[in-house]
Formats: C-alpha cells, sequence, structure tokens
C-alpha cells in the first residue's frame, strides 16, 4: 500500500479484542511495508556497524605500513557510506509510510464506526475521549507501527556488531557482549511507571479537552446567564492538571533517557580502559582498540531505537487499547450476541408496520402516530430503538417488555404483531432492523433526535442529503416553517449573495436561535422523505402558533407515509392520526388524542402537567370542555 492510494477500499474488519491485538492485526496488515523498511534498515544498520571495522583495519593499515590495506579499506568506507544513505532514504521513506498508512487504517476505521454508530456513540463514550482517540491515538498507533521496523533492523545491527567483535577482538568482543544487553534491558523496570503516568496524563488531556468542548459550545448561554468566567476558571484548573501531569511524565522519560547515555558512557570508557591495558600488554593491536571503541560508540545510535520502542509501545498500547474499545462497539447488544449471518437479510416491502416488541409500541404504516412518554429520557431511548440501533439502557425491562407486548394488542390495534420472544430488535414490517445492512435500515427508518446537529456550509449543501427526491426543498421549508430563518441568513450573508440557499450556517448552527436551528434539521429530515421518520421532540424550542403550523405541515408533507413522533405537546398530539401512552416502559392506551384527555388520567396528567390533587379537582371540567369541543366539531 503506497501513500498515493489511499484511502483503503475496504479497511478491514480489526482485532478489537484488546490493545496488543489490535496492534498486532495492523502489523499483520503491512507485512510487505514491513520487510521493505527492514530490508532498508538492516542495510542501512549493517553499514554503520561495517564503520568501526573499516576504520580499524584503516588503523592496521597505516601502522603496518601496507598502501594496498589502505586502498581496500578506501574502498570499503565507499560502499558503506553508500550503503548508509540510501538505506537511511529508503528507510525512512518506507518506515513512514508505514506510519502514515496504519494511521489512515484506523481513521478509516473510526470513520466508519463513528458513521454505524451515529450518536449513540457519545452516550457509551465521552466526547472528548472520541476526539482524542481520532487524533492523538492514531498518531501514537501509527508511531509504533512505523517503529517496528527500525528496532528491529537496529537489533540485528547490534547482534552484528557484538558478534563481529567476538571474532576481531574477543577479549574487548565479551566486553561489550555482556554490556550491551544490560543497557538494553536496564530501563525496563522503569516502563510501567512511565506509561502509567502518560495515561494520567492523556486523560487529564482528555477530560480538559472534553470541558473546553462543552465551554465552547455553551458559550452563548454562559454568556447570558454570567458563567463565562466561571468555566473559565474550571478550564484553567483542568490545564495546569494536565501541565503537572505532563511534567511528571516528562521527568520519569527524562530518566529513562538518561540512563540510556550514562550506561552506554560507562560501557565505553571501560572498553577504552580495559582495550588501553590490553595494547600494553601487547595482547591486542591498536586497530583493534580503535575499532572496538568505534564499534561502542556507533552503537549509541543503534540503542536509541530500543528506547523509542518502548516508548512508541508505551503510548500506543494504550491507545490501541481506547481505539479497540470504540471499534467493538454495535449497532444493538443483541447484534453483537447474535451469530453472524451469512446470507443477507431481505429489505422488508413498502408499507409495513413498524413494530416494537419490546414496549408493544405499534406504529401503523401509512398514518401519524405521536408517543407520550412521562420520561424524557426514556423518549429519547425509545426514538434509537425505533431506528434499529438500541444501546445501553433501552426503555423497557424484561417484565416491561411482556406487559408492551400485550398492551396494544389487547386494545386490538397489535393483535397481530410478531411475538417478541423471538424479535428482540424493532421491525419493520415484519423483519428486524438490527439484522438489515444498516444502509438499508437507515434508509428505511430516519430519527431525528431532540438536539439535532447542523453542519457548518451553504444551506444548499445541508439538504445534499440522501433522499427519495420525491419532496423539495421549498416544500420541506414551508412545512418547517422556515421563512424567518432564510430571511435571518439572507440578512447576514456577505454582499451579492441573493439566494438564502447559498447563505452560509456557521458551525453547528451557533448563529441561530435554538427554534431556527431545530427548524432546519425538521425540514432537513422532511427532505430526506423516508418510509419511516421518527421525530423526538421536533418542536420543543418554538412557540405555540409555529408548533402548531408545523403540526399541520408535518401531517400535510407526510401523508401516506409512516410517521412517528415522539412528544408531550397537545399541539402536535392534536394533529395525530393515533396517540400511544408509553408508562412504565410499556404501551399503557392508545387512542386519540381528546379520547385520550378525557378517559385516561395518566395521559392527562403528561399532557397537562397536571398534580394528583389537580387531577382530582378538575378531572371533570376537563372532561366536560372536551365532550363540548367535540360537539361543536361535530356541528361544524
Amino acid at each position: 500500500m503506497q501513500i498515493s492510494d489511499l484511502p483503503y477500499p475496504d479497511p478491514g474488519v480489526p482485532d478489537a479484542r484488546s490493545g496488543p491485538r489490535f496492534l498486532l492485526w495492523l502489523g499483520r496488515g503491512q507485512l510487505g511495508g514491513q520487510l521493505k523498511s527492514l530490508c532498508w534498515g538492516m542495510l542501512h544498520f549493517t553499514g554503520v556497524a561495517a564503520l568501526p571495522y573499516a576504520v580499524g583495519l584503516g588503523v592496521d593499515a597505516v601502522v603496518d605500513r601496507k598502501p594496498n590495506g589502505l586502498l581496500l579499506v578506501g574502498v570499503l568506507l565507499l560502499v558503506t557510506g553508500v550503503a548508509i544513505s540510501v538505506g537511511d532514504a529508503m528507510l525512512h521513506r518506507t518506515a513512514v509510510t508505514n506510519w502514515i498508512t496504519a494511521a489512515a487504517r484506523v481513521q478509516q476505521l473510526l470513520a466508519r464506526k463513528t458513521a454505524e454508530l451515529g450518536s449513540a456513540l457519545t452516550r457509551r463514550v465521552a466526547a472528548g475521549e472520541v476526539v482524542a482517540v481520532s487524533t492523538g491515538d492514531v498518531e501514537k498507533i501509527g508511531w509504533f507501527v512505523e517503529a517496528v521496523s527500525r528496532f528491529l533492523a537496529a537489533v540485528f545491527s547490534v547482534v552484528l556488531v557484538c558478534v563481529g567483535l567476538l571474532f576481531y577482538a574477543p577479549e574487548l568482543g565479551v566486553v561489550v557482549a555482556i554490556g550491551v544487553p544490560v543497557i538494553a534491558l536496564a530501563s525496563l523496570p522503569l516502563l510501567p511507571r512511565a506509561t502509567q503516568r502518560a495515561d494520567i496524563q492523556r486523560e487529564k488531556a482528555g477530560k480538559a479537552t472534553e470541558l473546553a468542548s462543552d465551554t465552547v459550545a455553551g458559550l452563548r448561554v454562559l454568556r447570558g446567564i454570567g458563567g463565562e468566567e466561571l468555566f473559565l476558571g474550571r478550564y484553567r484548573e483542568a490545564s495546569q492538571e494536565v501541565r503537572k501531569a505532563a511534567v511528571r511524565s516528562a521527568r520519569m522519560w527524562a530518566l529513562i533517557s538518561a540512563i540510556q547515555v550514562v550506561l552506554p558512557g560507562a560501557l565505553m570508557i571501560t572498553v577504552v580502559w580495559y582495550g588501553a591495558t590490553l595494547v600494553s600488554d601487547g595482547r591486542i593491536a591498536v586497530g583493534e582498540l580503535v575499532a572496538a571503541f568505534s564499534a561502542v560508540a556507533t552503537l549509541l545510535y543503534q540503542l536509541r531505537h530500543f528506547q523509542e520502542i518502548a516508548m512508541a509501545y508505551s503510548f500506543s498500547r494504550p491507545s490501541a487499547q481506547r481505539a479497540a474499545r470504540v471499534l467493538s462497539l454495535t449497532r444493538t447488544d443483541a447484534a453483537a450476541e447474535r451469530p453472524a449471518r451469512t446470507d443477507p437479510v431481505t429489505a422488508p416491502a413498502a408499507g409495513g408496520d413498524l413494530y416494537d416488541p419490546r414496549t408493544g409500541l405499534l406504529a401503523p404504516a401509512g398514518r401519524f402516530t405521536a408517543v407520550v412518554c412521562g420520561d424524557p429520557d426514556l423518549a429519547g431511548r425509545l426514538a434509537e430503538r425505533l431506528g434499529g440501533h438500541p444501546m445501553d439502557g433501552d426503555p423497557a425491562t424484561d417484565a416491561g417488555s411482556e406487559a408492551g407486548a400485550g398492551s396494544e394488542a389487547g386494545t386490538g390495534s397489535g393483535a397481530d404483531a410478531p411475538d417478541p420472544a423471538g424479535a428482540p430488535s424493532v421491525l419493520l414490517g415484519g423483519v428486524a432492523l438490527d439484522e438489515l445492512e444498516l444502509d438499508t435500515a437507515r434508509s428505511l427508518v430516519l430519527v431525528q433526535d431532540k438536539d439535532p446537529v447542523l453542519l457548518s456550509g451553504t444551506l444548499r449543501e445541508l439538504f445534499d442529503v440522501p433522499a427519495s427526491g420525491a419532496v423539495e426543498a421549498a416544500a420541506a421549508l414551508g412545512a418547517a416553517q422556515c421563512a424567518d430563518v432564510l430571511d435571518a441568513l439572507l440578512q447576514s450573508a456577505p454582499d451579492g449573495v441573493e439566494d438564502p440557499m447559498d447563505a452560509r450556517i456557521t458551525e453547528r448552527g451557533r448563529s441561530l436561535s435554538g427554534g431556527q436551528r431545530q427548524r432546519l434539521a425538521l425540514a432537513r429530515s422532511l427532505v430526506t422523505d423516508p418510509e419511516v421518520l421518527v421525530l423526538d421532540e421536533p418542536t420543543s424550542a418554538v412557540d405555540s402558533h409555529t408548533e402548531a403550523r408545523i403540526a399541520d405541515g408535518i401531517a400535510a408533507l407526510r401523508a401516506g407515509r409512516t410517521t412517528v413522533v415522539l412528544a408531550s405537546s397537545p399541539l402536535l398530539l392534536d394533529r395525530a392520526d393515533r396517540v400511544v401512552l408509553i408508562d412504565g416502559g410499556a404501551v399503557a392506551a392508545v387512542g386519540t388524542h381528546r379520547e385520550l384527555l378525557r378517559c385516561e388520567p395518566r395521559y392527562r396528567a403528561v399532557v397537562t402537567r397536571e398534580t394528583d390533587e389537580e387531577q382530582r379537582l378538575g378531572g371533570l371540567e376537563l372532561t366536560e370542555l372536551a365532550e363540548a369541543l367535540t360537539e361543536i366539531e361535530e356541528s361544524a
């Protein structure tokens, strides 16, 4: 794999069982690149290892007055120099290629997993953790993959030098052969503590990043309530904690580096002292002493790669562990436990009902269904579940599932629904959504959560999403009541921009109000025109008059299409064809808004925000009022 061939057509299926296994999987995927780098590294380091012997032969030739020997040494030095230069250049090229391709593979894997999990990713992993894994951790993983081939080549050259000295100058070779392993292994006891301090630094840095992201995202609100300085102070404290952790980590690595300098220096002094004694005794020649000294001096270069691989692994192992944790997440817990299917699941035919066996919720095809939940968090989890990718904390327990399976069936609405015991996933037309291919499932069911994100760019780019083509952007904007949003975008656009579709939206739409962002996101969802559209509180940030018009617009634009809205606003509920009350994780009642308001106290308590006492005193009046409204409608 060359850099010009990136990105990978398919990054593969990673072994995400642990950090070391993930690193091993990356290495196996780059065997060709690693072998190339290893070969060039061996050429380079062999040239470096040959220099001391060439120098020793040259000294012996001068002492023995052998011109031919000196000429031979000159040729040997020339060949060695070429080998060092070419080997170093190609080693750097191939090693950096391995780094970039490994980092690119990890980036692609993380991007694919992020797209697969969507907004549910940050419910399992903190946002700061995701940012850290996608940036710093990817570089550390690539660093280790790149350093492996250099380290193996350095090991080869160190062994070559030691073996060569044993034959060339046995007395000094024994000293070097004993001293080099001691130097190489001396820092190993310090590595666990250095790794621990590096992990602490990285953890604190991730928290500081998350705090900074939250502060920037809420800066507009913080300024409004006067809390800007408070959060800035918290960030200063967090950044100081990161600085202190970085200093403690740097001290440990500085100690390891010092050991890698002191011990080789001590070995050189020992070799010179012992070698000088041997020369004075006439046991070795001067050239052999020079060769041994030069060999030990050049070993400092190779031994630096021992420290580098130790640092690279210490930093990359926790990084790989965090990446593996993200990559091991699945769309659903059930999908992780279910054995892999060899045959693809056929997409359901158009016009199927949406059914959730856990809660007993049934959304008939082609109808506008509203769902009322007393718990907003439960509503958000239910929306994710209806999209086919529930995460931890499903809205119903096992007991609630059994109750929910019969709740709507007892009313007659869900009598033909499948048995929940055999279908833990949400079903569309009788097919489990979490068994479908991800692209297929998302083309069938679109979920818009209560906090949709608007990416920066023009309004035209915002609406450039996969869609059926049946709904134009103008129709969707009209249904979502975005006329004032278009005017605001046009007023803030630079001179020369006449079409509001060419006006730019700032990052996350921060230049717009919450209601304006919510309506643009709703229009974007309406443009896609999926078979099933699930909306979680789509009008929570707009006023009541606009909300009523939006409810009419959704009902008109989605006529004949399956729409599920999780809300508690009477204006939305009154436009729905049917309303389902979820209580205790299961369907508790089904009917129209006015029927449930008249007959179901639990529904009335959620929709009207009544207390128990208010329900007792005002229940009769509300019933009479609902009956009067019904008579007025019938007479009209």
